[in-house]
């Protein structure tokens, strides 16, 4: 019998780490040639790790949240033959790991999820401090405690019921001295009968690790190296629903249904064909802006595991239905975990949405390192004055911030302006120049 050593493998160009996310064997367990060890997320997909060869598990290197370089030892295994490891020998990483456990601990390995609940003293501890428990007699049905008010408040704090608590002041009043005989006889938490209102103290700890990890590293460096101006405008998208809804009707069986988000892509691609510079990439570091000729669209995904940006690419090689149809394969990609490497990266520009919910006006974060980000609020119906009568319309505000390095307000507003100009006529959405 031999030991076989598998390192992390080169899981994608430029990338020399990966985050540990998950687990698929155990110590112990026989795996097949090509069976799935582990999954690791760089900063641009979630990558499974395949065993190449058969074997049983005989150490694994890493937590889960634990992020690895390139070619650091991920499992070994026991194998037939001689292996490609002397036997008995340990994996490097094993002893690095080993010896910065004390001063990186805190740093790179998450706490596990626990409830940490405040629970007041037991009444072994009430004894060994000299209180004595008391008993959790109810008065008679009907019968008030007496207790002063900072007592009644200190009482609901603590989700105490008072007709519990027995009172030694005259006439059975109950005092701060009584309220501490109780809790320590463990009667803390009791909560008023009838009632909901009960005083949770839990504290449970979540490990920011995977792609909300990402995420978090991702909005920080946005936030922090740029400068954001955010520019609202409303947008009456009555005509363009009235055709949404006309093309929906009369659409092939094959097609998808058409939400707003194909039309405002291809309007985007015509107000970038006016000023170019807003579909770009600036490489701050180098100080060099990296203008593109094709509109890559990311469209901001809410999934089950957290934020996604599918990138539509070539959007101005498509049309409306074209969009629709790559949007909504990638959505359902990345709602089932299925997006690729790179269908998750090199975007130029991107659309954020909320949908339905997407409330009145939001400040959307610039995908880092683009330049613009294009968001989409709800759409409601709103009077509006037409000169000589107020009539209902369907108005939605479009929400973008820009790059205020690279991208002066003035070109900022023209360009939200010609997006809704062609929002507003959608049928200019249409005509080729």
């Amino acid at each position: 019998m031999g030991e076989h050593v598998i390192k992390l493998p080169d899981v994608g160009e430029g990338v020399a780490e990966a985050e540990l996310v998950e687990w698929m064997v155990e110590v112990g367990a026989n795996v097949r040639e090509d069976e799935v060890l582990a999954a690791v997320m760089t900063d641009k997909a979630t990558v499974e790790i395949p065993s190449p060869v058969e074997g049983k598990i005989i150490w694994r290197g890493g937590a889960i949240g634990d992020v690895l370089s390139v070619g650091s030892p991920l499992i070994k295994l026991e194998v037939d033959g001689e292996g490609n490891v002397k036997p008995g020998s340990e994996p490097a990483v094993a002893a690095k790991k080993e010896e910065s456990k004390e001063t990186t601990a805190k740093e790179e390995k998450p706490a596990p999820v626990k409830e940490k609940p405040s629970s007041p003293p037991k009444p072994e501890a009430a004894k060994a401090n000299g209180a004595q428990p008391v008993k959790n007699i109810p008065r008679a049905e009907g019968e008030k405690p007496l207790a002063s008010p900072a007592v009644r408040k200190r009482a609901l704090d603590a989700g105490i019921d008072l007709r519990r608590v027995p009172g030694t002041g005259p006439a059975g009043r109950i005092s701060h001295e009584d309220l501490d005989a109780f809790i320590a006889a463990d009667g803390a938490g009791v909560a008023t009968p009838g009632t909901a209102y009960r005083r949770d103290t839990s504290v449970k700890e979540v490990p920011v690790i995977g792609l909300r990890r990402k995420i978090a590293e991702k909005m920080s460096v946005a936030k922090s190296r740029i400068p954001h101006i955010t520019y609202v405008e409303e947008v009456d998208v009555t005509a363009l629903e009235e055709l949404r809804g006309e093309l929906n009707a009369s659409r092939k069986e094959d097609r998808p249904k058409l939400t707003i988000l194909p039309f405002l892509m291809r309007a985007m691609v015509k107000a970038i064909s006016e000023q170019p510079h807003l579909n770009s990439i600036f490489d701050d570091e180098a100080g060099v802006i990296h203008q593109y000729g094709g509109c890559h669209i990311g469209v901001a995904a809410q999934t089950p595991n957290g934020l996604m940006v599918p990138v539509v690419r070539h959007a101005e090689a498509r049309d409306i239905w074209g969009c629709a149809e790559e949007v909504a394969r990638l959505s359902d990609a990345a709602r089932e975990g299925k997006c690729a490497r790179d269908e998750l990266s090199g975007s130029t520009i991107t659309i954020t949405s909320l949908g339905a919910m997407g409330g009145i006006v939001t400040t959307p974060v610039i995908n880092h390192p683009e330049v613009a980000i294009i968001g989409v609020n709800k759409i409601q119906t709103l009077p509006r004055w037409n000169g000589s009568e107020f009539l209902p319309r369907k108005i939605m505000n479009l929400s973008s911030s820009f790059d205020h390095r690279v991208i002066d307000g003035w070109d900022a507003a023209v360009f939200v302006q010609r997006i809704r100009a062609l929002l507003e006529n959608p049928a200019m959405i249409f005509i080729e120049n």
